[in-house]
């Protein structure tokens, strides 16, 4: 039988987890949002069509603001308006896109979810339905497409350009909104396509507004943890208000401000926070009812482990000799790109000059060498490479300084000879 303590962890811990992977509220860069609401209001009210693409890195919230407008713009979709989602992962090609959509539209030729005919009889039966419709009285149709530069690659780009040509008529108004991460996604556009464009760009960038401040970061964090007073959550009052406290205690903490500034240095994306705070809030039980900023800390830890670090650590004595060389070459010709016939004179340079360091053969040199290129440690440059003998293919390196430094910092056993050459200047 469950205490009624327990009982209340329970329920917290479920309706904690279920707040912080669907809370859809979006945090910031107000600007961007309300240009956002304006393009697909105009296109509901007005009957304006407009197509328009909203890019930034992964983790910067574009979909959440997104759903943030639609949620706020509902009422118009029960009558006004229709919503079509799109996304470049799942539909894969047009054909499959066009499906979803005539679905979606709950077109007369889809029965059930599922659409009859070929793809050309699908497209002008499309085309038809939204070029029938009169400006002031068709629903408006709103297209959100996800990884937009996806749509990019499908075959002559025939649903993109019969959406942007529709967006650029004055029938049935609708408004295409993508979504991508590709600042050259313009580029991927054939001619055709950006033509019919509106060339509308909104850009959503990490740390310009609500991302890399602590206050925005905190007052986050109060909407995840704190409990409503209209939640539906059965557990006691008071077990509510001393949770609510806690929580209050916890977000002036200093130590608990000093670990979420040191995330925020980490990582300014939310997507972090939202895994630490999933795993610490999975940790609590009627023994451990509390959040401390010591189980976010060690989370944070997690975070910060380096795996090119892990790497460099398993790497053979050889294959670090031959990574450090190509640091010190970096240095001295300012990262231009090297190869192996310029990497085995450097470290052959070291290993003649340290009389403890063994003799190593060409072929077993090259084959660590080999092996730092599978480990993705280094790149073969394409240009210029085509034809070239083996030995003298440029690569580039992929490792930092710093990496090599914690790298062979952390790795105990190592030659003292090797340790002075990865800490030396240029050599």
């Amino acid at each position: 039988m469950k205490s009624s303590n327990d009982k209340n962890i329970v329920n917290l811990r479920k309706f904690l987890k279920n707040n912080i992977l669907n809370n859809s509220k979006f945090v910031g860069h107000e600007k961007e949002k309300q240009q956002i609401y304006d393009l697909l209001h105009r296109t509901i009210e007005s009957g304006e069509s407009n197509s328009a693409l909203l890019i930034g890195p992964r983790g910067s919230g574009k979909t959440t603001l997104v759903n943030d407008v639609l949620q706020s713009l509902q009422s118009y979709f029960k009558s006004d308006a229709v919503l079509v989602r799109l996304h470049g992962l799942i539909h894969t090609d047009d054909r499959v896109a066009l499906k979803s959509v005539t679905s979606q539209m709950n077109l007369d030729n889809a029965v059930d979810g599922k659409v009859f005919g070929s793809f050309a009889d699908n497209l002008a039966f499309l085309l038809a339905c939204l070029k029938s419709g009169e400006k002031d009285v068709s629903k408006s149709i709103i297209f959100v497409i996800e990884e937009f530069d996806l749509f990019c690659s499908h075959h002559n780009q025939t649903l993109l350009y019969n959406l942007f040509d529709v967006s650029q008529s004055a029938q049935t108004p609708i408004c295409v909104l993508g979504i991508t991460c590709r600042l050259d996604v313009i580029e991927l556009l054939e001619k055709r396509v950006k033509s019919r464009f509106s060339h509308r760009q909104i850009f959503l960038f990490l740390g310009e507004e609500g991302g890399n401040n602590l206050d925005h970061r905190l007052e986050r964090l109060q909407q995840f943890l704190l409990i409503p007073s209209d939640a539906k959550l059965d557990v006691t009052p008071s077990f509510k208000k001393l949770w609510n406290n806690h929580i209050d205690l916890l977000l002036r903490d200093k130590n608990f401000k000093n670990a979420m500034q040191r995330l925020l240095d980490l990582d300014l994306s939310e997507k972090s926070l939202k895994n630490i705070l999933v795993v610490v809030v999975s940790q609590l039980s009627e023994t451990n009812n509390k959040l401390t900023h010591e189980a976010f800390l060690v989370q944070i830890q997690q975070l910060e482990k380096d795996e090119t670090v892990q790497v460099l650590q398993d790497l053979s004595v050889l294959e670090l000799c031959l990574i450090i060389s190509m640091k010190h070459h970096c240095d001295i010709y300012d990262n231009q790109p090297m190869n192996f016939e310029m990497v085995l004179n450097r470290y052959l340079k070291f290993a003649n000059a340290n009389s403890s360091m063994q003799t190593t053969e060409r072929p077993v040199i090259m084959k660590a060498f080999e092996q730092i290129q599978n480990l993705e440690l280094i790149s073969m440059l394409s240009a210029g490479n085509s034809g070239i003998q083996r030995e003298y293919q440029l690569f580039k390196l992929l490792v930092l300084p710093q990496q090599i430094a914690a790298a062979v910092k952390r790795t105990s056993g190592l030659p003292t000879e090797v340790v002075q050459y990865a800490n030396s200047c240029l050599i």
